[in-house]
């Protein structure tokens, strides 16, 4: 069963638009959560399946831009943009170890989507790992267009860094 009730403050989301949320055991969330495990970012992985026709279309995860295991610590420890408090989606510019946006997995679904030239829609867009879409990821979408985004139920706290609660870090994500 998809919800929509919640009333969360996103970091971004585009008037007029918003986002669904779905158990568990749905079927395309956890395709979304077996596809992050192809990520080799450590810290927030993320997957993201497109679907169109009850059909997984597009799929891809996020990537970091350090594959170094030594630099990936340092970074964890010292990121500049987490020293000066700079909220998630924001000035990713300011470090390299932070992932551009075109890093992000619902960015790269949608680029392979479009090279593979599948674009008669709509399309219907599972996001698991993460628990809000940044402003080119909308675009992405809504260019695209992507009718609904879904998120896992609660993800503002297991996939929130702020929230105490969280999950994230350390392979815990996977745990659930």
């Amino acid at each position: 069963m998809e919800s929509d009730k919640k009333q969360i403050k996103y970091p971004y989301l585009p008037e007029g638009q918003k986002i669904l949320y779905v158990p568990k055991d749905n079927k395309f969330m956890l395709r979304a959560k077996e596809v992050a495990h192809g990520s080799n970012e450590q810290q927030q992985p993320t997957g993201v399946v497109v679907v169109h026709n009850d059909k997984v279309v597009s799929e891809d995860s996020n990537i970091n831009p350090l594959s170094n295991r030594r630099l990936i610590d340092l970074h964890q420890k010292y990121c500049i943009r987490h020293i000066l408090k700079i909220p998630s989606g924001d000035k990713y510019w300011l470090c390299p170890g932070c992932a551009k946006k075109e890093d992000h997995a619902e960015h790269r679904a949608i680029k392979k989507l479009l090279k593979n030239k599948t674009t008669n829609g709509p399309f219907d867009l599972y996001l698991w790992g993460h628990w809000w879409c940044c402003d080119v990821c909308w675009d992405s979408m809504m260019k695209l267009p992507i009718r609904n985004v879904y998120l896992l139920e609660n993800s503002e706290i297991l996939f929130n860094l702020k929230n105490p609660r969280h999950i994230v870090g350390n392979g815990r994500q996977f745990d659930r």
